[in-house]
């Protein structure tokens, strides 16, 4: 909710406060005097809205004398209200009243509640005001105020006037309006609304930062300077694209552009028909949420290593981690363990850091790169545990997560369901799909697996880890008996991958099953010279977490093939 008040404002209501309040989805529930009470669908809307009016209002007093000018006092909350007859009440509206009264001319206040649902979303900057007792309020109100520039005096302006704004923390994005190539206005419609999926599509990662639709449309029909737009918004990269059509058919095209460098980090095109416009987009928006999310991790990490050693935070030595793991190597997860411990002892909480530890231990021990203790095991698992409970937003931190309390810990229920919420968080999280569709076929369900294998496909083709799939593929035709596909999905892993101990694994099962005991004994021979010392007794723990039948498939196919039993046997 925002709260105005100002002598006289009627005309200044009619050519800038009514415009800005519908551009942000306002609603205006009534005016009192010199006030005006507005509801807004979100409180990001709300702030944007004030901020910008309030910027406006600088312009316009620029020239005017101290005594005449309008000045208006904001004040923004966010609760539960009461709604009657069209009119809003509550403890909500109370507040969101007393804060107006607290502002300074020109200023903004907001509540707590508000501050806590913005400050990561909006690159504004915030002082805490503390606690303020307000009339008729029981307890104080925990106050902050927007500040723009390096103090806490309302906008003035020369704020105003400056235009470059700093990258914040985070990578940061904005996806501009698409141009309309189509030659029909009537579609501006549909390329509006392939930019808008394409930006709820990309705000589902937590770990961006992602321009509102309603700032990047500031810049529609204007011809832009990408770089100029990433000053102007705070920006490190910038998605841009157009729409081109031809009877029923249309193309979507986009490139993303890191504006610091000039260099374009991903580009694609995709076809479709206008039968069902809003499938249509859908598609395309998942398409290109779940391709660029790689090409943005692989932008980071190139950053992260170029800064210097001294100078790193908790983010960076995440990344410099997860570079680590890419290598998929004895080293690299190795390294990558070490780098994500140092994060934690920058950053105890932070979630991402603590997961990765446990998805790679998961590969130390499928590929069977060094014996893990019992303590390790441990350490992977209670940091898995902690990395939900602390993160429950971020599709990534949820399935390393999840994956590592499937293999190391057994606990398939509370793997599926953290999956399964990963995937509702964000239906483009290719990554995610993987590894709902290998725990899908690894519990018998081999139809499932496929289908979630070729979404993760579909989403991500150019993804690092895309041979995770055929992989999981491999295993899905295995589980279901079906041999000879299982060995080529297998021999797809093996190009990308030739240590693939369970890819070699799964030619081994296959080829066991089928009769073929000299190829399934010379793959085991290949399998034990990157996994020297397995056993029958040391590789049956490890299925644990498989369907009952799964297991037996697997360990029947690896006697045939004649792996030892151990343990004296």
């Amino acid at each position: 909710m925002r709260r105005a008040r100002s002598p006289h404002c009627a005309r200044f209501r009619r050519e800038l406060g009514d415009p800005k309040i519908t551009e942000h989805r306002g609603r205006i529930v009534k005016t009192t005097g010199d006030g005006l009470l507005v509801e807004f669908a979100s409180v990001v809307d709300a702030v944007r809205c004030a901020v910008e009016v309030q910027r406006e209002m600088v312009a316009r007093n620029a020239a005017v004398p101290a005594g005449r000018r309008i000045e208006f006092r904001m004040g923004v909350n966010v609760g539960d209200i009461i709604i009657e007859e069209g009119d809003i009440f509550g403890d909500g509206v109370n507040i969101a009243a007393r804060l107006e009264a607290l502002a300074e001319p020109g200023g903004i206040c907001i509540s707590a509640a508000a501050h806590e649902q913005v400050r990561d979303k909006l690159d504004f900057s915030f002082e805490d005001m503390g606690e303020q007792q307000v009339k008729n309020i029981a307890r104080p109100v925990r106050t902050h105020r927007i500040v723009v520039g390096s103090t806490a005096q309302p906008i003035t302006a020369a704020a105003a006037a400056a235009t470059d704004l700093p990258l914040p923390q985070k990578p940061s994005l904005v996806v501009l309006p698409f141009q309309n190539m189509t030659g029909d206005a009537e579609q501006e419609y549909f390329a509006d609304g392939m930019v808008e999926e394409i930006t709820t599509a990309i705000a589902r990662l937590p770990w961006l930062f992602v321009i509102a639709r309603n700032s990047a449309f500031t810049y529609k029909g204007k011809a832009v300077d990408v770089k100029q737009v990433a000053q102007e918004l705070g920006v490190r990269y910038v998605l841009e694209g157009s729409v081109r059509k031809a009877g029923n058919r249309v193309r979507i095209t986009g490139q993303l552009i890191d504006t610091t460098t000039g260099a374009h980090i991903w580009a694609n095109r995709f076809d479709g028909a206008l039968d069902d416009i809003f499938d249509l987009q859908d598609q395309v928006a998942s398409s290109v949420a779940g391709a660029i999310e790689p090409k943005l991790r692989q932008s980071e990490i190139e950053r992260a290593g170029r800064k210097p050693v001294t100078n790193l935070t908790a983010y960076d030595l995440y990344l410099r981690a997860l570079a680590q793991s890419y290598r998929y190597s004895d080293e690299g997860f190795a390294e990558a363990v070490v780098l994500a411990r140092q994060a934690l002892a920058i950053d105890p909480s932070y979630a991402p850091a603590a997961a990765l530890v446990g998805w790679c231990r998961t590969q130390q021990r499928v590929q069977g790169w060094g014996a893990l203790s019992a303590d390790d095991v441990a350490e992977a698992c209670r940091l898995a545990r902690q990395a939900l409970e602390a993160e429950r937003d971020d599709a990534e931190t949820i399935w390393h997560a999840a994956w590592t309390l499937f293999l190391l810990a057994g606990d398939v229920g509370i793997a599926e369901a953290m999956l399964d919420r990963a995937l509702l968080l964000n239906p483009s999280a290719a990554a995610a799909w993987m590894r709902r569709g290998t725990i899908h076929a690894l519990r018998n369900q081999p139809d499932a697996a496929i289908e979630a294998h070729e979404r993760a496909r579909r989403l991500s083709p150019f993804d690092p880890f895309a041979w995770l799939s055929a992989y999981g593929i491999a295993i899905a035709h295995l589980v279901a008996r079906r041999f000879e596909p299982a060995i080529e999905w297998a021999d797809r892993v093996l190009h990308d991958q030739p240590r693939s101990v369970p890819a070699i694994r799964a030619k081994v099962v296959a080829n066991a099953h089928l009769g073929r005991l000299a190829e399934a004994r010379a793959e085991l021979g290949r399998m034990l010279s990157l996994y020297p010392g397995l056993t029958v007794a040391n590789y049956r723990p490890m299925t644990s977490p498989y369907a009952s039948e799964v297991a037996e498939l697997f360990i029947a196919g690896l006697r045939l093939a004649g792996l030892p039993e151990g343990d004296g046997a």
